[in-house]
């Protein structure tokens, strides 16, 4: 059986803007069937690091914050902190961050609440059983909620392949003991005859587990290292490298698991933003080109089918000139895997394929255009 995937283009007109488009379709996909009175609905939603402005535009969490009121709602906006270093590390960072980039009280009518507290590690276990993560250690403020709306910026992604709403959910609502799980089997390592001695590796690894040894190369300390990849992120040089084995399809299986965890016994619905479709996380200071035109956004109840329908849509769509896709013919990609492009070394199926075995949705779909 198919899920419905909702989806709404780009075109706008006097009375009718995007923000109200978002309305209509929310509706139309079926949100208001959900009781929210008095419930404390987490709307799941990635800040942007600073410098990065290919994030979802506040403008449209407004939207959804003022429609979940008028349903007597109790919402806040959320997000988990990373494990690497940067704006996001800690609750104190993390707000500022949000704030600056338009997640504050002057624009978005409800609380800000880092899930997993001051320094990221306030979370609640959650048992599983599954085939990789027995248990999954969520956000408490994520964990404590009602209901979980997401609202997910779909771009690519340099581990996962693309980041839709199963890793948004997944990985974003984990705490630092659960963002270390989920990267556990992605351990990077160092190419000595291009390591520079520059440092910056050392500087950036948050958990300290890389030095400079006798001959000045850097060096890691497997037993400290959780598999990141901040220093692969840093080095300018290509001396720290990805093993990526099959460490991209584990990666992916334990994201499935643990949105299953985030959304285990909840009412749930997710919002997907086909727009500025970045080649990489907005997890990044910076946002390179998007790699296609803006498409829409879309909705459904489905996280597994609505991932499924925008990397459809991704795939369906041209190409931008001028992108990292320059390398290839325009003809060549319209319908064409750009994820697979430009992360060749991913697999993102492995997640839908996962998250379908393991109940949380299915890769079928029918798209409704609103």
């Amino acid at each position: 059986m198919s899920s419905k995937v909702y989806f709404t283009d780009m075109r706008a007109k006097p009375g009718r803007n995007l923000l109200d488009k978002l309305e209509i379709l929310i509706k139309k996909a079926g949100i208001e069937q959900i009781d929210f009175k008095d419930k404390f609905t987490a709307i799941k939603i990635h800040f942007g690091e600073p410098g990065n402005l290919a994030y979802i535009r506040a403008n449209y969490a407004a939207r959804l914050a003022k429609f979940l009121l008028s349903k007597q709602a109790k919402p806040f906006l959320t997000d988990s902190g990373t494990l690497y270093l940067g704006q996001r590390s800690n609750a104190i960072n993390h707000l500022e961050s949000a704030y600056e980039n338009g997640f504050n009280p002057m624009a978005v009518p409800c609380p800000v609440i880092i899930a997993d507290g001051l320094k990221a590690i306030d979370y609640q276990e959650i048992p599983l059983g599954l085939k990789y993560c027995k248990t999954a250690k969520i956000g408490a403020a994520i964990a404590e909620a009602d209901i979980v709306i997401s609202m997910t910026h779909f771009k690519g992604h340099e581990q996962a392949g693309f980041g839709g709403t199963l890793k948004n959910l997944g990985m974003g609502s984990a705490s630092r003991q659960g963002k270390l799980e989920l990267h556990s089997s992605s351990q990077p390592i160092i190419d000595e005859a291009t390591c520079t001695s520059c440092g910056q590796c050392v500087k950036y690894c948050a958990s300290q587990a890389i030095h400079l040894d006798e001959k000045k190369k850097a060096k890691i300390d497997y037993e400290k290292c959780v598999g990141c990849g901040q220093c692969v992120a840093v080095c300018q040089f290509e001396a720290a490298q990805p093993v990526w084995n099959n460490s991209t399809e584990v990666m992916n299986y334990k994201v499935a698991e643990y949105t299953f965890a985030v959304l285990k016994d909840k009412p749930n619905f997710h919002i997907s933003f086909i727009m500025d479709v970045s080649p990489d996380c907005d997890c990044w200071n910076c946002n390179d080109a998007a790699i296609i035109p803006n498409l829409g956004i879309a909705a459904s109840f489905d996280p597994v089918a609505l991932d499924k329908a925008c990397v459809d849509l991704v795939t369906q769509a041209g190409a931008n000139t001028n992108t990292v896709l320059n390398a290839h013919e325009q003809g060549e990609l319209q319908n064409t895997d750009k994820f697979a492009i430009i992360h060749p070394n991913t697999n993102w199926k492995a997640g839908l394929q996962h998250g379908e075995e393991i109940g949380l949705g299915t890769m079928a779909y029918e798209l409704i255009k609103v």
